[in-house]
Protein backbone atom coordinates (compact mmCIF):
# COMPACT_ATOMS: atom_id res chain seq x y z
CA UNK A 1 0.00 0.00 0.00
CA UNK A 2 1.51 3.33 -1.03
CA UNK A 3 -0.67 5.69 1.02
CA UNK A 4 -2.44 5.30 4.37
CA UNK A 5 -4.89 7.96 5.52
CA UNK A 6 -5.56 7.87 9.23
CA UNK A 7 -7.03 9.77 12.17
CA UNK A 8 -8.51 9.24 15.62
CA UNK A 9 -12.24 9.88 15.76
CA UNK A 10 -13.90 11.03 18.98
CA UNK A 11 -16.27 8.04 18.83
CA UNK A 12 -16.75 4.96 16.69
CA UNK A 13 -20.04 6.40 15.40
CA UNK A 14 -18.12 9.26 13.76
CA UNK A 15 -16.73 8.61 10.29
CA UNK A 16 -13.91 10.91 9.15
CA UNK A 17 -15.24 13.00 6.27
CA UNK A 18 -11.88 14.72 5.74
CA UNK A 19 -10.02 11.46 5.10
CA UNK A 20 -12.63 10.40 2.62
CA UNK A 21 -12.28 13.68 0.72
CA UNK A 22 -8.52 13.15 0.48
CA UNK A 23 -8.97 9.59 -0.75
CA UNK A 24 -11.66 10.54 -3.27
CA UNK A 25 -9.38 13.14 -4.85
CA UNK A 26 -6.24 11.02 -5.21
CA UNK A 27 -6.98 10.30 -8.87
CA UNK A 28 -4.81 7.50 -10.22
CA UNK A 29 -3.43 6.87 -6.73
CA UNK A 30 -6.84 6.06 -5.26
CA UNK A 31 -6.37 2.29 -5.67
CA UNK A 32 -3.08 2.56 -3.77
CA UNK A 33 -4.61 4.23 -0.71
CA UNK A 34 -6.41 2.93 2.34
CA UNK A 35 -8.31 4.66 5.14
CA UNK A 36 -7.45 3.39 8.64
CA UNK A 37 -9.52 4.97 11.43
CA UNK A 38 -9.21 4.74 15.19
CA UNK A 39 -11.30 5.82 18.17
CA UNK A 40 -10.19 8.06 21.02
CA UNK A 41 -8.57 5.88 23.65
CA UNK A 42 -6.55 3.78 21.20
CA UNK A 43 -2.92 3.46 22.28
CA UNK A 44 -0.45 5.27 20.01
CA UNK A 45 1.71 2.15 19.77
CA UNK A 46 -1.29 0.15 18.51
CA UNK A 47 -2.07 2.88 15.99
CA UNK A 48 1.47 2.74 14.65
CA UNK A 49 1.44 -1.05 14.49
CA UNK A 50 -1.76 -1.15 12.47
CA UNK A 51 -0.67 1.67 10.13
CA UNK A 52 2.73 0.09 9.45
CA UNK A 53 1.08 -3.30 8.81
CA UNK A 54 -0.13 -1.73 5.54
CA UNK A 55 3.51 -1.13 4.52
CA UNK A 56 2.88 2.47 3.40
CA UNK A 57 5.32 4.88 1.81
CA UNK A 58 3.22 7.87 2.86
CA UNK A 59 0.99 8.29 5.90
CA UNK A 60 -1.42 11.22 6.09
CA UNK A 61 -2.75 12.01 9.57
CA UNK A 62 -5.81 14.18 10.25
CA UNK A 63 -5.17 16.25 13.38
CA UNK A 64 -8.00 17.80 15.39
CA UNK A 65 -8.31 19.38 18.82
CA UNK A 66 -9.62 16.15 20.39
CA UNK A 67 -6.82 13.91 19.06
CA UNK A 68 -3.78 16.21 18.92
CA UNK A 69 -1.98 14.70 21.90
CA UNK A 70 -2.45 11.08 20.79
CA UNK A 71 -1.58 11.93 17.19
CA UNK A 72 1.64 13.60 18.34
CA UNK A 73 2.67 10.48 20.23
CA UNK A 74 1.77 8.28 17.25
CA UNK A 75 3.83 10.38 14.83
CA UNK A 76 6.80 10.38 17.24
CA UNK A 77 6.66 6.58 17.48
CA UNK A 78 6.22 6.09 13.76
CA UNK A 79 9.19 8.28 12.86
CA UNK A 80 11.33 6.45 15.43
CA UNK A 81 10.35 3.00 14.17
CA UNK A 82 10.09 3.68 10.41
CA UNK A 83 11.88 6.95 9.58
CA UNK A 84 11.74 6.08 5.88
CA UNK A 85 7.94 6.51 5.86
CA UNK A 86 6.91 10.03 4.88
CA UNK A 87 4.46 11.56 7.35
CA UNK A 88 2.11 14.33 6.26
CA UNK A 89 -0.14 16.02 8.81
CA UNK A 90 -3.11 18.26 8.10
CA UNK A 91 -6.37 19.40 9.62
CA UNK A 92 -7.60 22.36 11.69
CA UNK A 93 -5.25 21.79 14.62
CA UNK A 94 -2.07 22.04 12.53
CA UNK A 95 -3.23 24.73 10.11
CA UNK A 96 -2.17 27.58 12.43
CA UNK A 97 0.68 28.31 14.86
CA UNK A 98 2.66 25.54 13.16
CA UNK A 99 6.02 26.52 14.63
CA UNK A 100 4.74 25.97 18.18
CA UNK A 101 3.65 22.36 17.71
CA UNK A 102 5.76 19.27 18.32
CA UNK A 103 3.73 17.22 15.86
CA UNK A 104 4.61 19.65 13.08
CA UNK A 105 8.29 19.41 13.95
CA UNK A 106 8.10 15.61 13.88
CA UNK A 107 6.22 15.33 10.58
CA UNK A 108 7.90 15.53 7.18
CA UNK A 109 5.25 17.83 5.73
CA UNK A 110 2.44 19.99 7.09
CA UNK A 111 -0.49 21.02 4.88
CA UNK A 112 -2.39 24.00 6.24
CA UNK A 113 -5.98 24.66 5.20
CA UNK A 114 -7.66 22.81 2.35
CA UNK A 115 -6.02 19.52 1.40
CA UNK A 116 -8.29 18.12 -1.35
CA UNK A 117 -5.98 19.12 -4.21
CA UNK A 118 -2.73 19.82 -2.37
CA UNK A 119 -2.35 16.42 -0.68
CA UNK A 120 -2.64 14.38 -3.90
CA UNK A 121 -0.18 16.74 -5.59
CA UNK A 122 2.32 16.30 -2.77
CA UNK A 123 1.91 12.50 -2.85
CA UNK A 124 2.73 12.42 -6.56
CA UNK A 125 5.87 14.48 -5.99
CA UNK A 126 7.01 12.24 -3.14
CA UNK A 127 6.38 9.00 -5.05
CA UNK A 128 8.06 10.17 -8.25
CA UNK A 129 11.08 11.58 -6.47
CA UNK A 130 10.32 15.11 -7.59
CA UNK A 131 12.07 18.18 -6.20
CA UNK A 132 11.51 18.56 -2.43
CA UNK A 133 8.98 21.15 -1.43
CA UNK A 134 9.04 23.36 1.64
CA UNK A 135 7.92 21.57 4.76
CA UNK A 136 4.87 23.74 5.45
CA UNK A 137 2.57 23.90 2.44
CA UNK A 138 -0.42 26.22 2.23
CA UNK A 139 -3.37 24.21 0.95
CA UNK A 140 -4.79 25.31 -2.38
CA UNK A 141 -8.46 26.28 -2.27
CA UNK A 142 -9.92 25.13 -5.58
CA UNK A 143 -13.27 25.88 -7.12
CA UNK A 144 -15.61 23.30 -5.61
CA UNK A 145 -16.43 21.95 -9.05
CA UNK A 146 -12.89 20.49 -9.07
CA UNK A 147 -13.43 18.61 -5.79
CA UNK A 148 -14.68 15.04 -6.11
CA UNK A 149 -17.31 14.00 -3.59
CA UNK A 150 -16.30 11.24 -1.14
CA UNK A 151 -19.67 9.72 -0.33
CA UNK A 152 -19.17 6.53 -2.33
CA UNK A 153 -16.35 5.73 0.11
CA UNK A 154 -18.79 5.27 2.97
CA UNK A 155 -18.89 1.51 3.44
CA UNK A 156 -21.94 -0.61 4.15
CA UNK A 157 -20.73 -0.78 7.77
CA UNK A 158 -20.59 3.02 7.88
CA UNK A 159 -24.12 3.26 6.53
CA UNK A 160 -25.58 0.84 9.05
CA UNK A 161 -23.65 1.87 12.16
CA UNK A 162 -22.18 5.36 11.90
CA UNK A 163 -23.11 8.99 11.36
CA UNK A 164 -22.77 9.97 7.71
CA UNK A 165 -21.36 13.49 7.47
CA UNK A 166 -22.22 15.47 4.35
CA UNK A 167 -21.83 19.07 3.26
CA UNK A 168 -23.72 21.19 0.75
CA UNK A 169 -21.34 24.11 1.26
CA UNK A 170 -18.08 25.13 2.85
CA UNK A 171 -17.09 28.26 4.70
CA UNK A 172 -19.08 30.89 6.55
CA UNK A 173 -19.74 34.59 5.89
CA UNK A 174 -19.89 35.46 9.59
CA UNK A 175 -16.92 36.55 11.71
CA UNK A 176 -17.58 35.15 15.21
CA UNK A 177 -14.12 35.32 16.70
CA UNK A 178 -14.21 32.06 18.68
CA UNK A 179 -14.69 30.05 15.46
CA UNK A 180 -12.16 29.09 12.78
CA UNK A 181 -14.80 29.91 10.19
CA UNK A 182 -14.21 33.56 11.07
CA UNK A 183 -11.16 33.27 8.79
CA UNK A 184 -13.32 32.41 5.77
CA UNK A 185 -14.17 35.18 3.37
CA UNK A 186 -17.60 33.81 2.60
CA UNK A 187 -19.50 30.53 2.15
CA UNK A 188 -19.03 28.48 -1.03
CA UNK A 189 -21.82 26.14 -2.18
CA UNK A 190 -21.35 22.90 -4.06
CA UNK A 191 -23.46 22.48 -7.18
CA UNK A 192 -26.77 21.55 -5.57
CA UNK A 193 -28.02 19.08 -8.18
CA UNK A 194 -24.68 17.29 -8.18
CA UNK A 195 -24.73 17.13 -4.38
CA UNK A 196 -28.32 15.84 -4.21
CA UNK A 197 -27.42 13.16 -6.73
CA UNK A 198 -24.78 11.92 -4.31
CA UNK A 199 -27.29 11.93 -1.44
CA UNK A 200 -29.75 9.98 -3.57
CA UNK A 201 -27.15 7.29 -4.18
CA UNK A 202 -26.39 7.11 -0.45
CA UNK A 203 -30.10 6.85 0.31
CA UNK A 204 -30.52 4.11 -2.27
CA UNK A 205 -27.78 2.16 -0.48
CA UNK A 206 -29.81 2.34 2.74
CA UNK A 207 -28.42 5.47 4.39
CA UNK A 208 -30.96 7.11 6.69
CA UNK A 209 -28.84 9.14 9.13
CA UNK A 210 -27.39 12.32 7.58
CA UNK A 211 -25.45 14.98 9.49
CA UNK A 212 -24.76 18.19 7.60
CA UNK A 213 -21.53 19.91 8.62
CA UNK A 214 -22.42 23.19 6.86
CA UNK A 215 -21.85 26.11 9.22
CA UNK A 216 -24.79 28.01 7.72
CA UNK A 217 -27.36 25.58 6.37
CA UNK A 218 -30.12 28.20 6.15
CA UNK A 219 -27.99 30.96 4.66
CA UNK A 220 -29.52 30.57 1.19
CA UNK A 221 -33.15 29.65 1.76
CA UNK A 222 -33.89 28.40 -1.77
CA UNK A 223 -31.12 25.80 -1.43
CA UNK A 224 -32.23 24.90 2.11
CA UNK A 225 -35.81 24.31 0.97
CA UNK A 226 -34.67 22.17 -1.95
CA UNK A 227 -32.61 19.98 0.40
CA UNK A 228 -35.54 19.62 2.80
CA UNK A 229 -37.83 18.72 -0.10
CA UNK A 230 -35.32 16.03 -1.11
CA UNK A 231 -35.76 14.39 2.28
CA UNK A 232 -39.50 14.96 2.51
CA UNK A 233 -40.14 12.78 -0.53
CA UNK A 234 -37.97 10.06 1.06
CA UNK A 235 -39.48 10.10 4.53
CA UNK A 236 -39.72 6.87 6.44
CA UNK A 237 -39.57 5.92 10.11
CA UNK A 238 -35.75 5.63 10.05
CA UNK A 239 -34.83 8.96 8.47
CA UNK A 240 -32.88 11.41 10.67
CA UNK A 241 -31.28 14.62 9.39
CA UNK A 242 -29.18 17.09 11.39
CA UNK A 243 -28.48 20.71 10.41
CA UNK A 244 -26.71 23.67 11.99
CA UNK A 245 -28.83 26.78 11.50
CA UNK A 246 -28.52 30.54 11.94
CA UNK A 247 -30.91 31.43 14.77
CA UNK A 248 -32.24 34.75 13.43
CA UNK A 249 -32.92 33.69 9.83
CA UNK A 250 -36.00 31.54 9.45
CA UNK A 251 -38.25 32.94 6.70
CA UNK A 252 -41.73 31.58 6.04
CA UNK A 253 -40.74 29.34 3.10
CA UNK A 254 -38.29 27.51 5.33
CA UNK A 255 -40.81 27.25 8.16
CA UNK A 256 -43.36 25.71 5.80
CA UNK A 257 -40.91 22.96 4.84
CA UNK A 258 -39.76 22.36 8.42
CA UNK A 259 -43.35 22.02 9.66
CA UNK A 260 -43.92 19.07 7.33
CA UNK A 261 -41.39 16.81 9.04
CA UNK A 262 -42.71 14.31 11.59
CA UNK A 263 -41.32 13.90 15.09
CA UNK A 264 -37.89 12.29 15.36
CA UNK A 265 -36.74 13.00 11.81
CA UNK A 266 -35.20 16.47 12.03
CA UNK A 267 -32.70 18.04 14.41
CA UNK A 268 -31.42 21.61 14.45
CA UNK A 269 -28.27 22.75 16.21
CA UNK A 270 -28.71 26.44 16.97
CA UNK A 271 -25.76 28.55 18.05
CA UNK A 272 -26.94 31.30 20.38
CA UNK A 273 -23.58 31.36 22.25
CA UNK A 274 -24.49 34.53 24.19
CA UNK A 275 -27.52 36.79 24.51
CA UNK A 276 -25.40 39.71 25.77
CA UNK A 277 -25.31 42.45 23.06
CA UNK A 278 -22.07 43.96 24.39
CA UNK A 279 -20.32 40.61 24.31
CA UNK A 280 -21.71 39.90 20.84
CA UNK A 281 -20.19 43.17 19.61
CA UNK A 282 -16.84 42.36 21.21
CA UNK A 283 -16.58 39.01 19.41
CA UNK A 284 -17.94 40.32 16.08
CA UNK A 285 -21.11 38.25 16.29
CA UNK A 286 -24.10 39.74 14.50
CA UNK A 287 -27.33 38.38 15.90
CA UNK A 288 -30.83 39.79 16.18
CA UNK A 289 -31.70 38.47 19.64
CA UNK A 290 -35.41 39.23 19.45
CA UNK A 291 -35.74 37.44 16.12
CA UNK A 292 -33.60 34.54 17.32
CA UNK A 293 -35.84 34.15 20.38
CA UNK A 294 -38.98 34.27 18.25
CA UNK A 295 -37.57 31.65 15.87
CA UNK A 296 -36.64 29.31 18.72
CA UNK A 297 -40.12 29.69 20.13
CA UNK A 298 -41.63 28.91 16.72
CA UNK A 299 -39.44 25.83 16.26
CA UNK A 300 -40.38 24.54 19.69
CA UNK A 301 -44.10 25.24 19.42
CA UNK A 302 -44.89 24.78 15.72
CA UNK A 303 -42.48 22.11 14.48
CA UNK A 304 -41.50 18.57 15.44
CA UNK A 305 -37.78 19.30 15.14
CA UNK A 306 -35.43 18.43 17.97
CA UNK A 307 -33.79 21.67 19.12
CA UNK A 308 -30.21 21.65 20.41
CA UNK A 309 -28.92 25.10 21.40
CA UNK A 310 -25.34 26.10 22.24
CA UNK A 311 -24.21 28.58 24.90
CA UNK A 312 -20.56 29.48 25.55
CA UNK A 313 -19.30 30.42 29.01
CA UNK A 314 -16.14 32.47 29.49
CA UNK A 315 -16.47 34.83 26.53
CA UNK A 316 -14.62 38.15 26.93
CA UNK A 317 -16.74 40.73 28.73
CA UNK A 318 -19.28 38.24 30.15
CA UNK A 319 -19.51 37.57 33.87
CA UNK A 320 -21.25 34.76 35.71
CA UNK A 321 -24.41 36.79 36.26
CA UNK A 322 -24.75 37.65 32.57
CA UNK A 323 -24.17 34.04 31.54
CA UNK A 324 -26.75 32.89 34.07
CA UNK A 325 -29.33 35.31 32.68
CA UNK A 326 -28.65 33.95 29.22
CA UNK A 327 -29.13 30.38 30.40
CA UNK A 328 -32.41 31.31 32.09
CA UNK A 329 -33.65 33.07 28.95
CA UNK A 330 -32.85 30.03 26.88
CA UNK A 331 -34.30 27.55 29.36
CA UNK A 332 -37.61 29.47 29.28
CA UNK A 333 -37.81 28.69 25.56
CA UNK A 334 -37.72 24.94 26.38
CA UNK A 335 -35.28 23.60 23.75
CA UNK A 336 -34.76 19.86 23.94
CA UNK A 337 -31.07 20.29 24.76
CA UNK A 338 -28.93 23.17 26.00
CA UNK A 339 -25.26 22.56 25.31
CA UNK A 340 -23.25 24.52 27.87
CA UNK A 341 -19.69 24.84 26.62
CA UNK A 342 -16.63 26.61 27.98
CA UNK A 343 -14.78 28.87 25.52
CA UNK A 344 -11.79 27.29 23.77
CA UNK A 345 -9.05 29.28 22.09
CA UNK A 346 -8.80 27.32 18.87
CA UNK A 347 -5.50 27.87 17.10
CA UNK A 348 -5.75 30.73 14.61
CA UNK A 349 -9.04 32.18 15.82
CA UNK A 350 -9.30 35.97 16.28
CA UNK A 351 -10.53 35.57 19.86
CA UNK A 352 -6.83 35.72 20.81
CA UNK A 353 -6.86 39.51 20.37
CA UNK A 354 -8.82 39.85 23.63
CA UNK A 355 -6.35 37.86 25.74
CA UNK A 356 -4.63 40.71 27.55
CA UNK A 357 -7.49 43.23 27.67
CA UNK A 358 -9.78 40.73 29.42
CA UNK A 359 -7.12 38.73 31.26
CA UNK A 360 -8.09 35.57 29.40
CA UNK A 361 -6.10 32.64 30.77
CA UNK A 362 -6.28 29.51 28.64
CA UNK A 363 -5.25 25.91 29.18
CA UNK A 364 -1.95 25.57 27.26
CA UNK A 365 -2.89 22.02 26.21
CA UNK A 366 -5.90 20.74 24.24
CA UNK A 367 -8.77 21.54 24.43
CA UNK A 368 -7.38 25.06 25.19
CA UNK A 369 -10.37 25.88 27.42
CA UNK A 370 -10.41 29.23 29.17
CA UNK A 371 -9.44 28.86 32.83
CA UNK A 372 -10.18 32.38 34.05
CA UNK A 373 -11.03 35.87 32.81
CA UNK A 374 -11.17 39.29 34.44
CA UNK A 375 -14.92 38.67 34.97
CA UNK A 376 -14.92 34.98 35.96
CA UNK A 377 -12.21 33.67 38.27
CA UNK A 378 -10.69 30.20 38.11
CA UNK A 379 -12.88 28.80 40.91
CA UNK A 380 -16.09 29.97 39.21
CA UNK A 381 -14.90 28.69 35.82
CA UNK A 382 -14.42 25.30 37.41
CA UNK A 383 -17.94 25.52 38.79
CA UNK A 384 -19.29 26.28 35.30
CA UNK A 385 -17.37 23.32 33.86
CA UNK A 386 -18.97 21.05 36.46
CA UNK A 387 -22.36 22.66 35.79
CA UNK A 388 -21.94 21.78 32.10
CA UNK A 389 -21.05 18.18 32.83
CA UNK A 390 -23.88 17.64 35.30
CA UNK A 391 -26.33 19.36 32.95
CA UNK A 392 -25.46 16.75 30.32
CA UNK A 393 -26.18 14.00 32.84
CA UNK A 394 -29.41 15.44 34.24
CA UNK A 395 -30.74 18.19 31.96
CA UNK A 396 -29.88 16.84 28.50
CA UNK A 397 -30.05 13.11 29.14
CA UNK A 398 -33.85 13.03 29.02
CA UNK A 399 -33.89 10.81 32.09
CA UNK A 400 -35.23 13.41 34.53
CA UNK A 401 -38.21 14.88 32.72
CA UNK A 402 -40.37 15.09 35.87
CA UNK A 403 -37.65 15.65 38.45
CA UNK A 404 -35.88 18.46 36.58
CA UNK A 405 -38.80 20.93 36.86
CA UNK A 406 -38.90 20.22 40.60
CA UNK A 407 -35.22 21.04 40.80
CA UNK A 408 -35.37 24.23 38.70
CA UNK A 409 -38.69 25.63 39.88
CA UNK A 410 -41.50 27.41 38.09
CA UNK A 411 -41.89 31.01 36.90
CA UNK A 412 -42.46 33.61 38.19
CA UNK A 413 -39.30 33.50 40.30
CA UNK A 414 -38.96 35.46 43.51
CA UNK A 415 -35.27 36.29 43.07
CA UNK A 416 -32.21 35.64 40.92
CA UNK A 417 -31.19 32.89 43.35
CA UNK A 418 -34.49 31.14 42.68
CA UNK A 419 -34.03 31.04 38.91
CA UNK A 420 -33.03 27.87 36.98
CA UNK A 421 -29.34 28.70 36.50
CA UNK A 422 -28.76 29.51 40.17
CA UNK A 423 -30.71 26.45 41.33
CA UNK A 424 -28.84 24.07 39.06
CA UNK A 425 -25.52 25.67 40.01
CA UNK A 426 -26.49 25.02 43.62
CA UNK A 427 -27.14 21.39 42.68
CA UNK A 428 -23.80 21.17 40.85
CA UNK A 429 -21.90 22.55 43.86
CA UNK A 430 -23.79 20.20 46.20
CA UNK A 431 -23.23 17.17 43.96
CA UNK A 432 -19.50 17.77 43.61
CA UNK A 433 -19.15 18.31 47.36
CA UNK A 434 -20.89 14.95 47.91
CA UNK A 435 -19.07 12.90 45.26
CA UNK A 436 -15.88 14.68 44.22
CA UNK A 437 -16.68 13.34 40.73
CA UNK A 438 -17.94 14.58 37.40
CA UNK A 439 -17.74 11.19 35.69
CA UNK A 440 -18.34 7.54 36.54
CA UNK A 441 -21.43 8.12 38.64
CA UNK A 442 -23.66 5.06 38.30
CA UNK A 443 -27.19 5.77 37.13
CA UNK A 444 -28.86 4.38 40.26
CA UNK A 445 -26.60 6.48 42.45
CA UNK A 446 -27.32 9.57 40.34
CA UNK A 447 -31.05 9.06 40.90
CA UNK A 448 -30.37 8.76 44.61
CA UNK A 449 -28.32 11.95 44.60
CA UNK A 450 -31.03 13.88 42.77
CA UNK A 451 -33.51 12.59 45.32
CA UNK A 452 -31.23 13.69 48.15
CA UNK A 453 -30.91 17.20 46.72
CA UNK A 454 -34.65 17.57 46.17
CA UNK A 455 -35.56 16.44 49.65
CA UNK A 456 -32.66 17.61 51.80
CA UNK A 457 -31.72 20.87 50.07
CA UNK A 458 -34.91 22.05 48.35
CA UNK A 459 -37.26 20.51 50.94
CA UNK A 460 -39.48 18.90 48.32
CA UNK A 461 -41.91 16.49 49.96
CA UNK A 462 -40.44 13.00 49.99
CA UNK A 463 -43.49 11.34 48.30
CA UNK A 464 -43.50 14.00 45.55
CA UNK A 465 -39.78 13.49 44.85
CA UNK A 466 -40.11 9.70 44.91
CA UNK A 467 -43.10 9.71 42.57
CA UNK A 468 -41.31 11.94 40.04
CA UNK A 469 -38.06 9.98 40.13
CA UNK A 470 -39.74 6.59 40.01
CA UNK A 471 -41.66 7.67 36.92
CA UNK A 472 -38.46 9.04 35.35
CA UNK A 473 -36.54 5.86 36.12
CA UNK A 474 -39.18 3.58 34.66
CA UNK A 475 -39.71 5.78 31.61
CA UNK A 476 -35.97 5.82 30.86
CA UNK A 477 -36.01 2.04 30.54
CA UNK A 478 -33.39 1.56 33.25
CA UNK A 479 -33.54 -1.59 35.31
CA UNK A 480 -32.17 -1.77 38.81
CA UNK A 481 -32.91 -1.08 42.45
CA UNK A 482 -33.43 2.44 43.74
CA UNK A 483 -32.87 2.33 47.49
CA UNK A 484 -34.88 5.44 48.31
CA UNK A 485 -37.91 3.99 46.48
CA UNK A 486 -37.76 0.36 47.53
CA UNK A 487 -36.69 0.92 51.11
CA UNK A 488 -37.78 4.45 51.75
CA UNK A 489 -34.24 5.33 52.78
CA UNK A 490 -32.19 8.21 51.46
CA UNK A 491 -29.09 6.44 50.20
CA UNK A 492 -26.65 9.34 50.54
CA UNK A 493 -27.83 10.26 54.04
CA UNK A 494 -27.95 6.58 54.91
CA UNK A 495 -24.35 6.08 53.81
CA UNK A 496 -23.24 9.09 55.85
CA UNK A 497 -25.09 7.76 58.92
CA UNK A 498 -23.51 4.34 58.42
CA UNK A 499 -20.05 5.86 58.27
CA UNK A 500 -20.72 7.78 61.49
CA UNK A 501 -21.93 4.58 63.18
CA UNK A 502 -18.78 2.69 62.10
CA UNK A 503 -16.55 5.50 63.41
CA UNK A 504 -18.38 5.56 66.73
CA UNK A 505 -18.06 1.78 66.98
CA UNK A 506 -14.34 1.93 66.17
CA UNK A 507 -13.76 4.60 68.82
CA UNK A 508 -15.73 2.52 71.35
CA UNK A 509 -13.65 -0.60 70.63
CA UNK A 510 -10.43 1.38 70.88
CA UNK A 511 -11.36 2.98 74.19
CA UNK A 512 -12.25 -0.43 75.61
CA UNK A 513 -9.31 -2.31 74.16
Amino acid sequence: MLIVLSTINARYAHAALGLRYLAANLGELRSEARIVEFVLGARPVDIVEKVLAEKPRIVGFGVYIWNAEEMTKAVALLKRIAPEVTVVVGGPEVSHEVEEQRICALADFVITGWGDITFPKLCREILTGGPPRQKVIAGEQPDLSRVDFPYHLYTDEDITGRFLYVEASRGCPFKCEFCLSALDKTAWPFDLDRFLGELARLHDRGARHFRFVDRTFNLKVSASVKILEFFLVRLDERLFVHFEVIPDHLPDKLKEAIARFPAGSLQFEVGIQTWNPEVQALISRKQDNARAQANLAWLRNHSNALIHVDLIAGLPGEDLESFGRGFDRLYALAPHEIQVGVLKRLRGTPIARHTEAFAMRYNPDPPYNVLATDRVGFADMQRIARFARYWEMVGNSGRFRRALPLMLGDAPFDSAQDRPFARFMRFADWLFARTGKTHEIALERLFGLVHGFLVEELHIDHPVAVHALQDDYETSGAKGRLEFINGGARPEAHRAASRRDRLRQARHLTSNG
